[in-house]
Parts: C-alpha cells; structure tokens; sequence
C-alpha cells in the first residue's frame, strides 16, 4: 500500500452513473474543481446492466409484435428473433461493459475520475482506495454528493447463494438464452425480462406473490401485460411463493408454497432494490449504514449542509430520468450555495427545488403492450384525500390505433381533481403508448387547467387523439 495522498476538492461526487455524471457537469459548468469516485464502471447501472440492454433486448421484440399486428406485414415476421443477432446489438448498445467513451466525457469536463471504493471518514471527507491498495484522501470545500444507486435484493432463502441466481444485472447481459427461466417478480424487471427472454425462445415461468403485474400502476395496466404475456407463452402465476429453491445437477429446482415443483436452468429475482450505502462510511457522519438518505427539495441530506443524497439513494423515485432531474437540481444547489447565489430555493425556473418527483414521475414500462404512467393512480388519489374522478378509454376506439394493425388492445384513463379540474394522474396501456407519456407529464407537472386542455389539439390520426376523446368523457358525464 502506497503512503496516503490528500486532495481538496470543491466538490466529491461518490459514483458515477448517469446521476453522479450530472451533478458533476454541473458543477464543473460552475467553475467548481470536482472529483468522482467510482468502484465499477462510469456509466453506472442504467449504461451497462439496466436501461441499455434491457431496451437493447427489448426493442426487436416489440418491433416484431407491432409488425405482426399490420396486415400485408405480418406473414413477413412469423419466424424466430435472430437470438445470437439480438445479443450481440445488446452488446454494442452497452460498449461491450468498456466505459472508455465515458471517462473520455468525464475528461472534456475537467473532472477528475478517482477509480476505486470510497468511503466517507469524517466531514467533507473521502476516502478512495484503489485497485492496487493505494489510498487517497478526497476532501470538499463545498460539498460531497452520494449517487451511489441501489442493488438488487434477494429474499432469505436457506442456500440461494449455492443457486447462483440472476438479478437484473444477470438478465440484461446473459450471453446465451436459458432453454428455461423462472423469473420471481411482478414488477417492472421482471415482466420486462419475462417478454424479452421468451421472445429470444426460453420457457418462462412468472412467479408473482401478489394478486397481479405492476401493482404500482392502475391494475389494468397489469391485467393487460399479464393477459399478453400468457399468450405470448409465459406460464404467469399469481398467488405464488418461493419456499425453495436449489441447483441439482446443473437444473434448478423451485418449489412454491402450494407444494409446486419446477425445473429450470435459471432463476431470476427480480424482488426489490436496496440502497448501495451500506459500506460508504455512513456512521463516521452519524448516519445509518445501509439506509436510505432523506433529503430536502435541493437534495442535501437531512440535517447537514453539505452532504447530499441524489437519485435512487434518497428513495424518492427510483428511475432513471428521475435521478438525472435531481442532479440537475442538485449541482445547481450546490453552485448557488458555494457562490453565494441568493434566492436558493426559487432559483431561475425552479432550477435549485426538486419538485417533479413527488407528484409528476413519469414511467414506461417496455412489455408488449407498453404500460406507461405519470403522477397519481385512482386509488393513490383517492387515499390522498382528493376528490377525484377517473375518466377511461378505449384505445382501440382512437383511429390511429387502427394504424397499428388488427387486434389493437389498450386503455386509458385520466385521474381528474375535481376541486381544481386539473390532472392527479394519466395511464395508458397499448402498443406505442410510450410516446405518449410526455404529453401527459406537462399536463400533470403543469397543472395544466382541463379549460386549456381542450386547446391542445392532438393530431389526426394518431393515437394521442385519445386525449380528445378522455376530455369528451369528461364534459359528457
């Protein structure tokens, strides 16, 4: 081990995703030297084992649902995914897991990149020891800001480890497709991995504990994923535990609470995420190893002034966009503070508040049919005390899901305040209802009045024509 080395800094940024990369730009934007600290690869979870390659496998899939629905195209797409083809775009979308091109970004900004684990020992203190033992001591002027993420949790299961099960990671960059897969889950992970590996030929079976797919969302959103994937050939059970499970001679062998027992050649968990805080150095600033961070609106942990919490870490919204939102909003607190900047708070366009995930976080989900949401469900209104209304339709019935071909299934439904008649909440299920998410977050994060709603004309024939039709429903009854 190398003689330790002390380094100020105005800025540390622990991790090096896509949110640890924002507030990085944007402190450096504002003259502040920064280091970022990184364990793994820059780019971080969504780059290599989350948002890329899970589209990466999913994007032909749904190309080839789409195209089988459009008559004079369908017969064309009747065969197999090209799996081998598949695997390797996957691949190239995720630069082979080699992070050169982001360091090369990290460099352009003046960033300093310091590879190895960070852990905090003191007040605006960090300490990174690298891959050979070499220990450098990282101080900040103004502030250290942990984007370190969450990882994926497995349940308490008496010799899992000997299973070698998948998490997400595994499911996003396997190179070879499993003849069969378990997949345990029935969130986001894990209908995703579910539509993607049996496109590619594997027999999935899809254990959901609870009574349904995607309970964060309207349940229709999960009665109609679950509905599409049953035809797609997943063997979906809801109601399911996992009592056991073990690898006996290479097959594993899964055994539910009603007594069921099922081969595979893998198991995917897809069973929720943890903050990666366990092993940063919480205690040495009295925090609690292993927590989540909570935050203010600016991001900056609870009773300090210069530690900061940012993306999954805090809890507040665990995705992507999200994460590069609040560093946004983060590194521009983050300058004001350091320069003086008055008026924190309000800041040009809100720019040092984080608002938009507490009530207007958009999400897709990339099944077939696409699920996409924003804001408030029915239900989540509802027990939030608002006097609301949900106004529904049929996908099918807007002329340009007929574009898509035969057999378009989809909904939607708005979620009106009926004190204020402006939007809680949007849902849309359907092919091609991603695009459409947009449209519905300005509404939401705007609160823009169904009055002036009215004046915002969709396009004809599209399928976001079904935002006439919902404003309709909501007039007539």
């Amino acid at each position: 081990m190398t003689e330790t080395e002390t380094i100020q800094y105005d800025v540390v940024v622990l991790g090096a995703g896509p949110v640890g990369e924002n507030v990085a730009g944007r402190t450096r934007a504002a003259g502040l030297s920064t280091a970022v600290v990184e364990s793994e690869l820059v780019g971080g979870e969504c780059s290599y084992w989350a948002c890329m390659p899970s589209k990466a496998l999913l994007r032909p899939v749904i190309a080839r649902a789409d195209a089988r629905r459009v008559p004079g195209l369908r017969r064309s797409v009747q065969g197999p995914l090209d799996a081998a083809e598949v695997l390797a775009h996957r691949d190239e979308y995720t630069s082979h897991w080699k992070d050169d091109g982001q360091v090369a970004w990290l460099d352009g900004i003046g960033a300093d990149l310091y590879r190895g684990h960070g852990r905090l020992t003191g007040e605006r203190t960090l300490t990174v020891t690298g891959p050979g033992g070499e220990r450098r001591v990282l101080t900040a002027r103004h502030a250290v800001a942990v984007c370190t993420g969450t990882g994926a949790v497995l349940p308490d299961l008496p010799g899992l480890a000997d299973v070698r099960p998948w998490t997400s990671r595994e499911a996003t960059s396997a190179k070879t497709v499993p003849g069969r897969l378990v997949v345990v889950g029935g969130g986001v992970v894990a209908t995703e991995m579910a539509t993607a590996w049996r496109a590619l030929g594997s027999e999935v079976t899809l254990l959901v504990r609870g009574k349904g797919l995607l309970n964060r969302m309207e349940p229709f959103a999960g009665e109609l994923v679950a509905e599409a994937l049953g035809e797609a050939g997943v063997d979906v059970r809801t109601g399911t535990s996992v009592e056991s499970v073990t690898r006996e001679d290479g097959t594993v062998v899964v055994v539910t609470g009603a007594g069921d027992r099922i081969e595979a050649d893998e198991i995917l968990f897809a069973t929720g995420r943890a903050p990666r805080t366990d092993d940063i150095g919480l205690d040495t600033v009295g925090l609690e190893p292993g927590s989540w961070l909570s935050v203010d609106d600016s991001l900056r942990v609870t009773g300090s002034d210069w530690l900061y919490g940012v993306g999954d870490v805090n809890h507040r919204a665990l995705l992507t966009h999200q994460g590069k939102y609040q560093a946004r909003i983060a590194g521009a607190a983050i300058a004001a503070r350091a320069t003086g900047a008055p008026h924190l708070e309000s800041g040009p366009w809100g720019a040092h508040a984080a608002t938009a995930d507490h009530a207007a976080v958009p999400q897709v989900v990339f099944t077939d049919p696409e699920a996409a949401a924003v804001g408030l469900s029915l239900a989540e209104a509802e027990a939030a005390g608002h006097r609301v209304r949900a106004v529904d339709q049929d996908l099918a019935g807007v002329a340009g899901a007929g574009l898509y071909g035969d057999g378009y299934r989809g909904r939607a439904r708005m979620v009106v305040d009926l004190d204020r008649e402006i939007l809680l909440g949007v849902t849309f299920v359907g092919p091609g209802v991603g695009e459409l998410i947009h449209s519905a977050t300005v509404a939401v994060a705007g609160q823009v009045p169904i009055g002036r709603l009215w004046h915002a004309v969709p396009a004809y024939p599209t399928i976001s024509e079904v935002w006439l039709r919902l404003l309709e429903a909501y007039r007539d009854n």
